[in-house]
């Protein structure tokens, strides 16, 4: 079961990489091929997690933004770049290619970035103020992706417990 699901994954990667691995590789033309993989990889996760109740919002692309924006090597023009191909791929990078990002960044980050990226995207769902069941489904398999435990994910999700829709009711 796992090798099939293993040889899908691999499938799901297109050569020369996706739309958005290009334009981030492209707007870091500086960078070695490892930073550029991570930062499309973190990208396409944020990306991931805010679709995930099928609703790319205003306040989460601003959230994406300000994450892209710590990246080295990154020029305004080059956030724009890659927001632009978020928005038009959205429902490709949330579905076929999220487990790739995750497998790349389970390969090329150590742990304490897989936790921190783990952090961000528990941010990037609360940044609405609400984390819907979707999105929590969505961060709980991203955790596992990344190779994180279930405490992880707990750690993580603990700093926004009162944002969680689930506990509302």
């Amino acid at each position: 079961m796992l090798r099939w699901l293993t040889d899908k994954i691999a499938l799901a990667a297109p050569e020369g990489g996706t739309t958005l691995a290009r334009t981030v590789r492209k707007e870091m033309a500086g960078a070695d091929d490892d930073a550029a993989c991570i930062v499309a990889a973190i990208a396409g996760l944020l990306g991931s997690v805010a679709y995930a109740d099928r609703d790319y919002a205003a306040v989460e692309e601003t959230r994406i933004r300000e994450q892209l924006a710590r990246v080295q090597g990154l020029t305004g023009a080059g956030v724009d770049a890659i927001c632009a191909v978020l928005r038009q791929h959205i429902v490709e990078i949330s579905t076929v290619e999220a487990p790739v990002y995750a497998r790349e960044l389970l390969a090329l980050a150590d742990r304490d970035l897989r936790v921190e990226v783990l952090d961000t995207l528990v941010d990037l769902a609360a940044a609405d103020d609400e984390i819907t069941v979707a999105e929590t489904n969505v961060l709980r398999l991203t955790a596992t992706a990344l190779g994180l435990t279930q405490d992880d994910y707990n750690a993580s999700q603990a700093r926004h417990r009162d944002k969680l829709k689930v506990l509302r009711r």
